[in-house]
């Protein structure tokens, strides 16, 4: 063989990295901002100044230094509400007040992963990124991008955040430390969004790599706080709660934060010098040559897609559902004499149980994470048709009903298996903790069945964004995130009762323990059904993208 034949099939070396590589990263984030230019804020003013609401309602209820001595030390003795939020390290208002805001170290990794694996693996299989790549930009200018501006806008929460809570006149060593916090949270998982965006050619498996990530760190934190705390140092979430903000903070914490943002980032731009555009680690594997009987209708096809999706929801919920039932026998003792709190909880949970009223509540915020789960199932339709898998799916005899609705009947049941999952969960644990599981079962399990219309209208709006303004079809992400905001901080911020009135997971019957009521759950039902009809109807009629 000669010397011309051995060098042509020598592995190529890439190319040396220069400034070149980089051309055109800012106009690629002028595009990102702009396409992000309503999420994006409003992500960052909802994470940077909602624990500084936390902070502000908890001195309105605690108004003493012994209420706030027994709220902390009942909370230490509860592992189930530890593994939820998080240790309290003292009974000071600031930590005290930014307790259950340590749930945003999660939320701010979410919103990140989604943001960067839209600008990144998704940009590629829709094929814009080759097209933009054809041009006079560089080969990582869009990557830089996008991690400037997940990047950006994490610091940008940290510092907005810190000076939130300074305005609450808490100390600054706290109140910068939990905005450096929340800022390395952002970093650490822009970071792993960056590598989960090369392993794949597809956006779906690159988010479910880098929500499983999260969901590790999620685990490992909340098994170690609830136990020996060893876990906790092993998973970047617990790494930034153990920067205790107002409790004798810990700088030398957030280095380990940042030295695993910087090398996650390194590796994301070392896998994309090695890989063709479009390409993944993670080689795509030839399906069987024959398909099964279950993939010859659109329902099994339908299964097919989503079955990963629901079992993982389904757990998920079913953990926290686990966590509720556990949590809510020790809320008695963590409110103590509080009539201010006793009044509040039984106001937002509808009983005169504290136990019950904290489980309607509970149920009613993860009624919020079960429908971003059907937002999640309905932008099947929008990926399907965008990633032109719905054209010849319809060429022959499959209608486009017929199509919409299969999807649509994993987005609505869904939610409901995972919730009854959940109710399952709480009411077993629950009603072991109080001796009656044949008494708590059922009652449990109805709040989390109630839950279900709020949670189908979200379906309901992204059908009809879909059919309607397709283009605009993950503007559904923003009408959820507007519903949370009404909810959690509306009646803190005093919104006008009109706008509290426009979100749906306030309108449910508060069970257990209160007053069922059918208006509120017919109405909801109503109006999923007309978005659902509207909407597929306004599909059936249009050109496909």
């Amino acid at each position: 063989m000669s010397t011309a034949t051995v060098s042509r099939y020598r592995p190529v070396e890439p190319a040396p990295v220069s400034s070149s590589d980089f051309t055109g990263t800012l106009h690629f984030l002028r595009l990102f901002l702009r396409r992000d230019r309503i999420a994006l804020p409003l992500w960052i003013l909802i994470f940077a100044f909602a624990p500084a609401l936390y902070v502000a309602s908890i001195a309105d209820i605690y108004t003493s230094d012994a209420q706030l001595a027994e709220f902390a030390a009942t909370t230490a003795a509860s592992p189930a509400q530890i593994a939820m939020y998080g240790p309290i390290f003292n009974s000071s208002l600031g930590s005290v007040g930014v307790w259950k805001a340590g749930i945003y170290y999660t939320l701010i990794g979410l919103v990140v992963i989604l943001t960067v694996i839209r600008h990144t693996r998704a940009e590629e299989e829709t094929g814009r990124a080759e097209l933009l790549d054809s041009t006079s930009v560089g080969r990582y200018s869009g990557l830089t991008a996008a991690l400037l501006l997940a990047g950006g806008a994490s610091v940008v929460t940290g510092i907005l955040c810190a000076a939130a809570l300074l305005a609450r006149d808490l100390p600054a060593g706290g109140s910068v430390a939990f905005g450096t916090s929340l800022a390395c949270s952002g970093l650490v998982f822009t970071a792993v969004a960056a590598v989960a965006a090369q392993v794949s050619t597809g956006a779906r498996v690159a988010r479910g790599v880098a929500l499983t990530v999260l969901g590790v760190a999620f685990a490992l934190r909340a098994v170690g706080d609830a136990g020996s705390g060893t876990l906790s140092w092993l998973s970047p979430l617990g790494w930034d709660l153990q920067i205790r903000p107002y409790a004798d903070e810990r700088w030398w914490v957030v280095v380990p934060s940042l030295v695993t943002a910087v090398v996650l980032t390194w590796a994301a731009y070392a896998l994309l010098r090695r890989r063709d555009v479009g390409a993944g680690l993670i080689a795509e594997r030839p399906g069987p040559t024959d398909a099964s009987p279950a993939l010859a209708g659109t329902l099994g096809l339908a299964w097919r897609m989503h079955r990963g999706t629901l079992a993982a929801w389904t757990a998920g919920l079913g953990l926290y559902g686990l966590l509720i039932g556990s949590a809510a026998k020790g809320i008695g003792g963590q409110v103590g004499d509080s009539q201010t709190i006793r009044d509040i909880i039984t106001r937002m949970g509808g009983s005169q149980s504290l136990e019950e009223s904290f489980i309607g509540y509970a149920f009613t915020m993860l009624a919020v994470a079960a429908a971003a789960y059907a937002i999640s199932a309905s932008l099947r339709l929008y990926s399907e048709e965008n990633a032109q898998r719905l054209e010849p799916v319809t060429a022959g005899s499959v209608g486009r009903v017929r199509w919409a609705s299969s999807h649509i009947l994993f987005a609505l049941l869904g939610p409901a298996v995972a919730m009854i999952v959940a109710g399952v969960a709480a009411g077993l644990t629950y009603g072991s903790s109080i001796g009656d599981v044949g008494g708590a079962l059922p009652d449990v399990i109805g709040a989390a069945l109630v839950q279900l219309p709020a949670i189908w209208m979200l379906a309901g709006v992204t059908v009809l964004l879909f059919g309607v303004v397709p283009r605009f079809t993950p503007v559904a992400w923003g009408v959820l995130v507007a519903f949370l905001l009404i909810f959690m901080v509306g009646s803190i911020a005093q919104f006008p009762q009109t706008v509290l009135n426009l979100e749906p997971f306030s309108h449910a019957p508060k069970l257990p323990g209160g007053q069922f009521e059918a208006t509120p759950i017919v109405w909801l039902l109503l109006i999923t059904v007309v978005l659902i009809v509207v909407g597929v109807a306004a599909f059936r009629r249009r050109d496909l993208r």
